[in-house]
């Protein structure tokens, strides 16, 4: 694999159900479009893929107990779950190009909450979700990962399948000075030391403020540097709204989009980004199939 060969990802997936009509409420989020308009996270994914993303990852994000409550997640979690990942299979079999898609695995207590982590349950809630969707992706997607105990105990629940293991950190953004960190308070370079212990084929960040990412893959790439491990890919891909708070939590209700970021503005960061390193770009919440077009168009 080469490390530096450009590979475009999709953008947000909750929005732009929103944006398309999909019923979509809170907490429910993505969720309620997989249960009520499966058409429509079909059509997504494709708007995507003609947007020029190369890796589409599954409407998975929602399916944990923070968001669908526990009783319907042990009723419904992975039945849910293998159906976010046919919808992204078939759309992704259906490409004349090679298309991949990616299974999600969502923070499992809460986005942003490295404070609600409990190590006891992460079987309990990450077992039914990779079960459901190993038939239908060709990688493993830890995303919005607060802290890094989370995707350490993640990939020890993975099957023995040869498929690649992507990590993606949230990042603290409500300030852009001193050395980058995760919203645990974590260091970014100790994150990284940390994902070299479970073979993990590439680090990614994600769903924060673009401009605190470029920072992050900095250090991710002098740390991969320093320790000989060039075979690493580093990526990105921002959300689209105000920093959030450590206060912040993703059920509250949907934050504005920032008016500054429209495609070719979010095309600039991530131009910065790719000089940073990153090798796979996308984007987070907010960033639809128009970001994802003008990246495809400049930067492969």
């Amino acid at each position: 694999m080469d490390k530096q060969e450009l590979w475009i990802l999709d953008g947000g997936m909750g929005r732009e159900l929103a944006r398309r009509g999909a019923p979509f409420c809170q907490p429910d989020w993505s969720s309620l479009a997989l249960i009520e308009a499966p058409q429509t996270v079909t059509a997504v994914h494709q708007a995507y893929v003609d947007s020029g993303a190369r890796v589409i990852i599954t409407n998975s994000y929602a399916l944990v107990p923070f968001h669908i409550g526990a009783e319907r997640f042990a009723a419904e979690g992975e039945t849910l779950a293998a159906l976010a990942g046919k919808l992204a299979r078939d759309v992704a079999d259906e490409q004349e190009h090679s298309v991949l898609v990616a299974g999600s695995l969502p923070p499992l207590f809460g986005s942003y909450r490295a404070d609600l982590f409990n190590a006891e349950k992460v079987s309990e809630l990450a077992t039914p979700l990779i079960r459901a969707m190993a038939p239908n992706v060709d990688l493993w997607l830890a995303e919005t990962m607060s802290l890094i105990a989370e995707p350490l105990a993640i990939k020890a629940l993975l099957p023995q399948d040869d498929k690649p293991f992507w990590v993606a950190f949230t990042l603290e953004d409500e300030t852009t000075a001193g050395e980058p960190k995760l919203r645990s308070g974590e260091l970014v370079a100790d994150a990284i030391e940390a994902m070299l212990t479970v073979n993990v084929d590439a680090i990614l960040f994600n769903c924060c403020q673009p401009e605190v990412i470029e920072a992050a893959l900095k250090v991710a790439s002098d740390r991969l540097d320093e320790l000989g491990r060039n075979d690493i890919r580093l990526g990105a891909y921002a959300n689209a709204f105000p920093p959030q708070t450590k206060e912040a939590t993703a059920n509250e209700g949907l934050d504005e989009i920032r008016s500054d970021l429209g495609p070719l503005d979010y095309l600039t960061l991530a131009e910065r980004w790719r000089a940073a390193g990153a090798s796979l770009i996308g984007g987070c919440c907010g960033i639809g199939p128009e970001h994802i077009e003008a990246l495809t168009q400049r930067l492969r």
